[in-house]
């Protein structure tokens, strides 16, 4: 990694820069691809998969058939299934807790507000193939759906891993298409003869994935957040274990050659080890060369207090972020922009990406500034209500008559001013 020590503050934003991503060429590659979903619907979707992935699916059909999935289970070790089960278990508990009772609220007598939650009815979820088969994002996205009460939950993915239809099924998925790329995205955004057309989108994928989800909510479609590649930030002192904090930049590394990973330290010493630990780790690895692309485009900062670390971390917006610090929940306290903070020496990014109970689908690429990661609230709408008893009309009536004549809007005064005078007429003083 390349070192950088003590930089001035006005050179931050240039150290803490996202590699830039040419969003223009790539939206004009997937453009196209919608518009033929769009119009094509599932002959265009059986086109583009001979096309992009190499596979026929004009015979066996877009839909992964019952068997198949329930077949699944057959196909993985008994340790595998046990793993995905403890797991589901810990994200269904951790997100669980974050429903909220309804409460009514008396803003004034006879003045009665409320808000319920309401799942959203169909929602799509886009699993990637690619070299790595996310079947813990199977579970990170379908137990908030299955708690959120969503009533049609879609899959789609190029990926016919065994593993990904047993967390489908774990979830309560029934409905799972092999449709992967742009085309999944414009399949659940437009709707065709197989595929039903849902109301949000969620789930992570490459750069076109992107493209195309950020286009289709330009068109009104709802989508979990902006992402862009996966990123870590490390935020270490002499009380860290270099082996570990090299272990946790290169789990991040070998996501992608566009991953991001970042080291913020205090100290030389601990920043010159992690460097030393890194080069063996690496040569174990079967994704090295991905991991050592995504190193060149990776940083080491030295800085001179915790609170210029802190400050700079805050800056960078990390999708992850791990706290290897002496006073790591202190620390946390102040942090500000991050996905999910993880802290202390034991507590590896790699927990939250499969089965500590916390959401792994996150904001990247500076977007944990203003976006949370996923949670039972991403599947849910939250609608407000409220009841007004005559009583609590009469003493919340001419505040409104007042406003709305300020405003100059007399039908809105009008409605009230007419309640009032039959309740007047009802019980004249």
């Amino acid at each position: 990694m390349t070192i950088i020590p003590f930089p001035d503050r006005a050179e931050w934003p240039a150290l803490l820069a996202r590699p830039v991503q040419s969003t223009q060429q790539i939206e004009a590659a997937v453009a196209p691809i919608l518009a033929q979903v769009r119009t094509g619907g599932d002959a265009a979707l059986i086109e583009l998969a001979q096309k992009f992935d190499k596979v026929d699916l004009s015979a066996g059909g877009l839909e992964v058939p019952q068997a198949e999935l329930d077949a699944a289970e057959s196909q993985l070790s008994d340790e595998l299934k046990a793993a995905i089960e403890q797991a589901y278990q810990n994200i269904r508990l951790f997100h669980e807790r974050q429903k909220q009772p309804i409460e009514k609220i008396d803003t004034m007598p006879g003045v009665t507000c409320w808000r319920k939650s309401v799942g959203i009815e169909k929602v799509g979820l886009y699993i990637p193939g690619g070299t790595a088969p996310l079947f813990s994002t199977v579970l990170m996205l379908g137990v908030p759906a299955q708690l959120a009460g969503c009533r049609e939950v879609v899959l789609c993915t190029p990926s016919n891993h065994p593993a990904i239809y047993f967390a489908a099924k774990l979830v309560g998925i029934t409905r799972v298409f092999r449709i992967g790329g742009a085309q999944a995205i414009a399949a659940m955004a437009y709707g065709t003869a197989s595929v039903p057309q849902v109301y949000k989108i969620f789930g992570p994928g490459n750069q076109y994935v992107t493209a195309a989800k950020m286009l289709v909510a330009k068109e009104g479609m709802a989508i979990d957040m902006p992402a862009g590649p996966s990123e870590v930030a490390i935020y270490a002192d002499d009380s860290a274990i270099p082996a570990f904090v090299a272990s946790d930049l290169l789990s991040q590394a070998e996501h992608g050659a566009d991953s991001q990973v970042l080291l913020v330290s205090t100290s030389k010493k601990l920043v010159s080890m992690v460097n030393l630990a890194l080069p063996t780790q690496l040569s174990k690895l079967p994704r090295r060369e991905l991991a050592e692309q995504a190193l060149e485009n990776s940083k080491a900062i030295l800085v001179d207090t915790e609170a210029d670390a802190i400050d700079l971390l805050n800056a960078y917006a990390a999708e992850h972020l791990i706290l290897s610090v002496e006073n790591a929940e202190t620390v946390a306290e102040k942090i500000i922009n991050a996905g999910s903070i993880f802290l202390g020496n034991y507590t590896p990014e790699s927990a939250g990406d499969y089965a500590s109970g916390t959401n792994h689908t996150l904001p990247t690429n500076g977007f944990a500034r203003a976006y949370s990661g996923v949670s039972l609230d991403s599947f849910v709408k939250k609608i407000t209500m409220q009841h007004i008893s005559p009583e609590g009309l009469q003493r919340l009536g001419p505040i409104v008559e007042k406003m709305a004549e300020a405003e100059s809007l007399d039908a809105h005064k009008r409605a009230v001013s007419l309640r009032l005078a039959s309740l007047a007429e009802v019980n004249p003083v």
